[in-house]
């Protein structure tokens, strides 16, 4: 009987009715099984985490030994350097970012894979695509324009399947021996520029022996009396001679604007020849330097004299004045490079001389001048001054900095209106200033140029102000709406009426799309403080200068690279 009641009295604790008799013994019971259920959750959601943290710990321990064995192996030819460079690039992660930005270059990148999957699909090898026909075109001579000048593009994009491909198109097709009468300054820009920015982001030397060996093609053009070089030559037999419609006189910006690709190739080769060719042209050229800096379009090759013609900021001109300030950067603006600084600071002062405004709403603008007269016109091409001074502001004392970096501002905004003030909101080639009119389109075509798009690119990064971004994403806008077709990116005959041309120009996917997609990107990428842009939106990489003026520089390519943490192009107008 005692058993049976303390059986009875064990298990009087599983009747419900026990508790509900005693509230205390209840809210206890509630107590402990509310501690013991959170203590169980607690114990579990710790495990889950570290779960995924084992997980995360395996996947990057995976993702490091792969890396390890593409150091082994040397990444298809690319430096190891190179290799830990992007493997780093790709770990960062920049969570401050505007969410706006990372679509918009998103929407960047998605314009330039249409433009290169079109020329793949129908121009590959070719010089430039022709989207409305669907086929290739050798405007270049066959050497591949395109693809040459899209390289960076793709690299900087993150493209790598795309690159590779270019890379093997390279390697076993990209031949220079053509019986072809070469532009030297197209050349060089494109196709030496395009191949050195290639090898200074990749480090495959495959690149840089293919710029030896067009840049080996292209020096005799610098053999003349002067120095200054004739501006076309024959790349198989290697006569050089000038375009007979300048009366045998070289350009001014064509003799002008080889300095940057010839200077970082000696450095990269150590061989001086390239440097030394080039840089005799400024040393001709300062000889007689005018006190306003500013010279015109035509210079005699056997004399180096200077013959009666335009002087301007725009075609023909214009990339002469960029690389007197970009070979100062270049060589990281050291006394070796001190010159170039002098003389583009010289052609300022000219430059301040051609800057008018317009009636009624005083749009700021570079006029051209032939003798002592002064011509109310500006070509789009001359939209890049507005970047370019922006980036020489900084080498002034703080007042004539903030001077010439309000200039830069208000030209922006004139060649921001070259775009708006159109119904199609794409840029003529030129426009014309009249009293009471404000601005005119001269020749309507739009041949998908990149200049107001590199200004505003440069004037985002040096002030940080967002409407120049937001300029930029309103002319990506019209370019999707007014050019963007099936197979690729069509130029306009005429802005007025939006009528479509036949040529997807090399420079759209070299320069323009590059310097939105940049526009869109923080300043780490491709750092204004490490690069410096040819004039075809080609980065090469900063190199300081120790050679004296003139001479050979030190830096050859076993060497360690110590770097700081336009007729610009002529576009080709089809009207089929």
């Amino acid at each position: 009987m005692a058993r049976s009641r303390s059986s009875i009295s064990k298990w009087r604790f599983l009747n419900p009715a026990y508790y509900l008799k005693r509230p205390k013994r209840l809210a206890s019971l509630l107590i402990l099984f509310v501690c013991a259920t959170l203590v169980v959750w607690d114990r579990q959601t710790l495990v889950h985490e570290h779960e995924e943290e084992v997980s995360k710990l395996n996947d990057e321990v995976t993702r490091l030994h792969n890396m390890l064995e593409e150091l082994k192996t040397g990444h298809s030819g690319v430096g190891t350097e190179n290799v830990i460079e992007q493997s780093n690039e790709k770990m960062k992660v920049d969570v401050s970012e505007d969410p706006i930005d990372i679509e918009r270059r998103g929407k960047v990148k998605d314009a330039m894979i249409h433009a290169w999957s079109s020329y793949e699909k129908y121009a590959w090898g070719h010089d430039e695509l022709q989207p409305q026909t669907k086929n290739g075109v050798d405007s270049f001579g066959g050497l591949g324009a395109t693809l040459v000048d899209a390289l960076d593009t793709l690299y900087i994009m993150g493209l790598d399947e795309q690159f590779q491909k270019a890379r093997e198109w390279v390697a076993e097709s990209l031949d220079f021996n053509k019986n072809y009468e070469a532009s030297v300054f197209e050349t060089t820009i494109r196709v030496v520029g395009g191949l050195l920015s290639a090898y200074d982001l990749s480090g495959d030397k495959l690149f840089l022996e293919k710029a030896k060996d067009i840049a080996d093609r292209l020096l005799p053009a610098w053999d003349t009396p002067s120095g200054i070089p004739f501006n076309i030559i024959n790349l198989a037999n290697g006569n050089p001679h000038n375009p007979g419609w300048t009366g045998g006189d070289s350009i001014l910006a064509d003799s002008g604007t080889e300095q940057l690709e010839f200077i970082a190739l000696s450095q990269r080769t150590g061989d001086p020849k390239y440097q030394q060719k080039v840089e005799n042209v400024i040393t001709e050229l300062n000889k007689t330097f005018p006190d306003d800096g500013l010279l015109p379009i035509y210079i005699n090759p056997h004399k180096g004299s200077r013959s009666y013609s335009t002087i301007t900021f725009g075609a023909m001109g214009d990339s002469f004045y960029e690389y007197l300030l970009k070979v100062w950067i270049q060589g990281n603006k050291t006394s070796p490079v001190k010159h170039y600084r002098e003389m583009w600071e010289t052609s300022m002062i000219g430059l301040e001389s051609l800057v008018r405004k317009t009636t009624p709403s005083s749009f700021t603008y570079l006029c051209e001048k032939i003798g002592t007269s002064l011509i109310d016109k500006m070509d789009e091409l001359a939209c890049f001054a507005p970047g370019m001074i922006a980036l020489g502001s900084s080498g002034y004392a703080p007042d004539e900095a903030k001077k010439f970096l309000s200039l830069a501002e208000e030209l922006a905004w004139t060649c921001y209106n070259f775009y708006q003030s159109t119904p199609t909101k794409l840029a003529g080639e030129n426009y014309f200033f009249n009293s009471g009119q404000d601005m005119s389109v001269g020749t309507s075509w739009n041949i998908l140029r990149p200049e107001t798009v590199e200004s505003l690119f440069y004037l985002w990064r040096l002030t940080g102000n967002k409407t120049y971004q937001e300029w930029g994403w309103n002319i990506f806008q019209a370019f999707e709406k007014n050019s963007r077709t099936d197979s690729g990116y069509v130029g306009l005959k005429d802005v007025n009426t939006g009528v479509k041309d036949n040529m997807m120009q090399s420079f759209f996917l070299a320069e323009t799309l590059k310097y939105l997609y940049l526009l869109f990107s923080p300043s780490s990428v491709i750092s204004l403080d490490e690069w410096v842009f040819n004039t075809e939106a080609h980065p090469i990489r900063i190199v300081t200068r120790h050679d004296h003026t003139g001479g050979k520089s030190e830096v050859s390519d076993g060497d360690h690279l110590e770097t700081r943490s336009r007729a610009r192009r002529e576009g080709r107008f089809h009207g089929n």
